[in-house]
């Protein structure tokens, strides 16, 4: 009998190699546990039902003795905001909820060609927006490992999915901590990438010089894996780039940076699981000192009006002319009114709204502007961290959210509550830069770790990661 919590990427590579399970059976095992599991979590909207039959001719071809690609047999959940050709892609949105995909994503065609099976869509925050997967329009997905607590936003379908063992990795976005944040929840390891080193062709657009798609996984050695497959040039997006080879070979000791925070404003528990992961790199003989990065206090204002400026400018696309949603008016404008006032959701139109203001003519170089030169000089700040020849930091670490996972209804009334959620993850995406959430060891909820890396020095949060998912757990 294969245990599932224990079941890697690489592990179940083995098992369909040396014969020991199909893919079909693999597939099978894995729909089995969503019947059972799904029903009160929520984590998945759509089950495909074409996954075993693409399971069945990988089984062909290995029966030809054709060599394992990369991802042969692998089942993995989606998000639904990256298109699938012919499969409803919503974005978590009533707008949306009857609009089939024209297209594969890249990153879809990519993992595809690796051999990767798509079990499903999951559950998010409408339009990615939240950090709950509360303000989903198909009802909030709730936490594996507690059901009156969420699993953590946007990504939170896709996180909880990895944590019922309803699939063995998945793809999510990350546009302010949203594959970060849910991970922590869900006791899974999530990447948010390098911005422009994963296409984001294919991906419904929220903020888009913020968004980025990455996996999350049980492991570190799965999200590596699975980078390496979707990251690289797509002609489709030109935002994308190779990511290059780093000059700067992975140091045998790591100079690591704990950010300094205001630990009264953050959880017992997590404030000790830093403490902890503090201790387990310094016993693996890597130096760990307090760092200060000056800017980084207005990160989360500074997020809170560039995201809701894209978001407004994106999302103005939805008007019921060109797809999903059409609801009928005396008019085009009450048509284009209704539409919208019907298919959206409170805090989606809470953010246009914002976003709307912050852009318009007496107020774009007040905010807007503002906002932009803020952002620029949190960038110049991790640079000057990761590069100043006084001081040269290889990573930085600090928590990924300032509590566990919170009881469902908590917060979502109160949106500067739930903003807070996003405090120690939304620099990363103003930067651009990699980061990686990975479980510390708790005694009952699970609660993350973040690991932040110079640009395109993903290889440093593997290097790293790995050794800290290898040292003592207790």
């Amino acid at each position: 009998m294969i245990n599932l919590e224990k079941l890697t990427i690489k592990k179940a590579q083995e098992l369909i190699h040396d014969g020991e399970i199909s893919c079909r059976e693999l597939v099978s095992i894995y729909q089995e546990n969503i019947k059972k599991r799904n029903k009160d979590i929520n984590a998945y909207l759509e089950v495909f039902n074409d996954a075993f039959e693409i399971a069945e001719q990988e089984d062909k071809e290995i029966l030809q003795g054709k060599e394992l690609k990369p991802l042969t047999g692998i089942p993995l959940a989606v998000k639904n905001n990256i298109l699938i050709e012919g499969k409803i892609a919503s974005a978590g949105s009533k707008i949306l909820e009857n609009y089939h995909a024209v297209y594969d994503a890249t990153i879809i065609k990519k993992l595809r060609d690796a051999g990767a099976i798509f079990l499903g869509r999951t559950n998010m925050d409408e339009f990615a927006m939240g950090s709950s997967t509360e303000n989903s329009a198909f009802g909030p997905t709730k936490n594996p490992y507690d059901l009156e607590r969420v699993s953590g936003g946007s990504s939170g379908g896709s996180a909880a999915a990895i944590a019922m063992q309803g699939c063995l990795a998945a793809l999510g976005s990350d546009t302010g901590g949203s594959i970060r944040q849910p991970s922590s929840f869900c006791g899974v390891v999530g990447l948010k990438p390098t911005y422009g080193a994963v296409s984001r062709f294919g991906l419904i657009a929220m903020a888009s010089s913020l968004d980025q798609i990455g996996p999350i996984t049980k492991t570190i050695e799965d999200a590596e894996i699975i980078f390496n497959i979707i990251k690289g040039k797509d002609s489709l997006d030109s935002t994308s780039v190779d990511v290059p080879h780093s000059t700067f070979p992975v140091p045998d000791k790591f100079k690591i940076g704990l950010l300094k925070y205001d630990r009264s404003g953050v959880d017992k528990k997590v404030n000790d699981a830093v403490d902890f992961s503090i201790s387990v790199l310094r016993n693996l003989g890597h130096q760990v000192e307090e760092i200060e990065l000056p800017h980084l206090e207005y990160s989360l204002p500074c997020y809170y009006i560039i995201q809701p400026a894209e978001t407004s400018a994106n999302l103005a696309r939805f008007d019921g002319v060109k797809y999903g949603l059409s609801v009928n008016g005396e008019n085009l404008l009450e048509d284009y009114m209704k539409t919208r006032a019907e298919g959206l959701g409170k805090e989606v139109k809470r953010r246009i709204i914002l976003g709307t203001y912050v852009l318009s003519a007496g107020y774009y170089d007040e905010y807007y502007g503002r906002a932009q030169k803020v952002r620029a000089l949190i960038r110049k700040d991790f640079k000057e961290a990761f590069e100043s020849a006084s001081r040269r930091i290889d990573i930085i670490l600090l928590p990924t959210a300032p509590t566990p996972a919170f009881k469902i209804g908590e917060k979502i009334q109160d949106p500067l509550q739930m903003y807070l959620e996003d405090i120690f993850t939304v620099s990363v995406n103003l930067a651009g830069l990699p980061a990686i959430s990975i479980p510390a060891p708790t005694p009952d909820l699970p609660i993350g770790i973040q690991l932040i890396a110079p640009w395109f020095r993903e290889d440093l949060l593997f290097e790293l990661g790995k050794q800290y998912e290898k040292s003592p757990r207790s």
